[in-house]
């Protein structure tokens, strides 16, 4: 019986997805992680979820480092910063919803408050 390593497993699978890639690129990209075009600018946002009110929008110079990380778009949930950023892929990601990228700051607002469950969003301490 042969034992199958970790990094062998690893291997397989990585070329399953290569060949999947290969064969129909829509099927390989990761579920929920479908974006808009890096270039392109998301909607502005103004809403109640889950009794929380998240916004979104065109920063004008007042966020966390001007929203230089997202592109000059800023979020808040409850009127306080949520830090967020954009990835390469146009896919966003915050402090509170890092690991699990979405296609638009509106589901980022709505992930972080679902993550918070109730707690205050607190004024992120960077240096």
């Amino acid at each position: 019986m042969s034992s199958i390593t970790r990094r062998r497993a690893l291997g397989v699978a990585a070329g399953a997805v290569t060949l999947l890639a290969r064969a129909n690129p829509a099927a390989a990209s990761a579920p929920g992680t479908a974006a808009p075009a890096a270039g392109s600018d998301p909607a502005a946002f103004d809403e109640v979820y889950q009794g929380r009110r998240i916004q979104g929008g065109p920063a004008h110079g007042g966020g966390h480092h001007g929203g230089h990380h997202a592109g000059g778009y800023t979020v808040t949930v409850d009127g306080r910063e949520l830090h967020v950023m954009r990835n390469a892929d146009g896919t966003w990601i915050s402090v509170i919803h890092h690991y699990e990228p979405v296609a638009t700051p509106r589901e980022l607002a709505r992930a972080a408050v679902r993550e918070l469950r109730g707690a205050p969003l607190v004024p992120l301490a960077l240096g």
